[in-house]
């Protein structure tokens, strides 16, 4: 179960912090930039932030499933 919420609280730290800067950067190139490669660039880091997200509450999720399906194997046995 620990093992768990470490992976989980480690995503959403990382996932939020990508998303702050994400969205801080996309603001600065379409409002006070005038490059929009820069608002690209925020664009793509936000697009990270949710892929690392979410691909870190699959691979917690998948555990999770992993672990419980051998605890009922060994118990209907």
């Amino acid at each position: 179960m620990e093992g768990y919420v470490k992976m989980l609280h480690a995503t959403k730290l990382v996932g939020a912090t990508l998303l702050t800067i994400g969205i801080a950067i996309f603001i600065y190139g379409s409002l006070i930039s005038e490059f929009s490669t820069i608002m690209g660039i925020g664009i793509g880091v936000v697009m990270g932030a949710v892929f690392i997200f979410l691909i870190g509450m699959i691979l917690v999720a998948s555990e999770e499933m992993v672990l419980n399906s051998s605890k009922y194997k060994r118990e209907s046995v």
